[in-house]
């Protein structure tokens, strides 16, 4: 696909989403990063109503730290995995109060190196907080992505790697939250709403809904 096209495709996504934003609720970069953690195999209406449980009594690594991992399961005990998420977040804080004095590291080694923050975690909280101009692959990135015809690849390293070459960096930030705003709004896994989609004529999915 051409420079031209890809422009065009995003010129048009981000003109009907002009400020799209991560679905998660947050009022600092650790609760960004514990909603973040919170946030695989769960949908972000659940995550929020979890942490606004949790930060109503504990915002920063040191009082989730000293909530202990039996308490803090009782707030997350509605979502999936909420065992080892919870060992994640009372192992994060941990690390975070020992080795970085209670500050939340800026750079992709050190986040990856924390538990439960993968590559996609941690380019979502750089292209966030930090204006990075990094593009977190999910679900809904690698749908959309394929459908339109920007990637042809079902790994999310590879799809990561090309839509970086490709995307002009003036449309990489909140790329993410926009391909997953599309993704949850119209490019559906099943049924997708292609008689309404504005992107209808240029994208190359094979198996249109009609």
């Amino acid at each position: 696909m051409n420079e031209k096209k890809i422009c065009n495709i995003l010129s048009l996504m981000y003109k009907k989403n002009p400020k799209p934003t991560v679905g998660l609720l947050f009022n600092s970069d650790f609760e960004l990063l514990i909603s973040l953690i919170l946030s695989p195999r769960s949908t972000d209406i659940s995550v929020n109503k979890i942490t606004k449980k949790i930060f109503d009594i504990a915002r920063t690594p040191y009082k989730i730290y000293s909530i202990g991992i039996n308490n803090l399961k009782t707030y997350i005990k509605t979502i999936g995995l909420y065992n080892k998420k919870s060992s994640n977040i009372i192992q994060t804080c941990k690390i975070i109060i020992e080795k970085y004095n209670g500050k939340i590291p800026n750079n992709r080694k050190d986040l990856e190196n924390l538990p439960g923050v993968g590559r996609k975690i941690s380019n979502i909280f750089l292209n966030v907080l930090h204006n990075l101009p990094l593009i977190a692959v999910d679900t809904h990135v690698l749908r959309v992505s394929n459908r339109l015809g920007l990637t042809n690849s079902t790994n999310t390293k590879i799809v990561e790697s090309k839509l970086t070459d490709i995307i002009p960096l003036r449309y990489k930030m909140n790329l993410h939250n926009l391909f997953v705003s599309f993704g949850k709004k119209i490019c559906y896994s099943r049924k997708p709403k292609c008689k309404i989609c504005f992107l209808y004529v240029m994208c190359e999915y094979k198996n249109k809904n009609y």
